[in-house]
């Protein structure tokens, strides 16, 4: 998948909203599955889920291939489908978390644990250049530990996502969708990010034909 190119309805609340604010910036989209739901196989539960977030948005978004990607963490699950989507968005983060997180619930997500196989997974990760709540906050996340992370969890919105900058299976789609994207705190961009990862993290991210 590269572009949605699907009509919008120039009824849509969201629609009629950002289109009376110019003020919109690129946000980022990660989204992924490894489970089958009722909307059918991984792959099919993100096509309806994202023609349906389509459906929000005032102009096509640019979504990225799909790649299978092992479970994180590893042994965790089956593969994963993830991509990327970059979408031009006005209203604030709290407001498209809102609805992934409306999006999510339709098509069966549940949250019983951490990092567990899912139906669906609908993540923002970034903002445009925005740093959320604050950049001390989001600087404090990106440098926990992974035995923290294991534990711990944020109780509001960061963004830039802490994990970011070192996820594999985040980074190589957000080339497809948005390479010269530029974390806000490190002035890394998507690129540069993902040279610096692993290679053999990179050689398992592969792309679904």
């Amino acid at each position: 998948m590269r572009e949605n190119s699907q009509e919008i309805d120039p009824g849509s609340t969201a629609r009629q909203h950002i289109l009376k604010d110019s003020r919109s910036a690129t946000f980022l989209i990660a989204f992924g599955a490894n489970l089958p739901g009722p909307a059918g196989t991984p792959q099919e539960t993100l096509g309806a889920a994202l023609n349906r977030l389509a459906t929000d948005l005032p102009e096509p978004m640019s979504i990225s291939r799909l790649y299978e990607t092992p479970a994180y963490p590893p042994g965790s699950g089956p593969p994963f489908l993830n991509g990327c989507a970059a979408v031009q968005w006005a209203a604030g983060p709290e407001t498209l978390l809102a609805l992934l997180h409306d999006i999510e619930g339709a098509f069966g997500r549940t949250r019983a644990g951490r990092w567990e196989p899912r139906v669906i997974d609908l993540d923002l990760i970034a903002a445009g250049a925005s740093v959320q709540p604050d950049p001390a906050t989001q600087d404090a996340w990106r440098a926990l530990p992974l035995a923290r992370q294991r534990v711990l969890r944020p109780d509001r919105l960061v963004l830039p996502h802490p994990r970011l900058h070192d996820r594999a299976f985040v980074l190589v789609p957000l080339l497809d969708v948005a390479p010269d994207w530029r974390h806000p705190r490190t002035g890394r961009s998507v690129r540069e990010m993902v040279d610096a990862l692993d290679r053999d993290e990179k050689a398992s991210i592969r792309p679904v034909a």
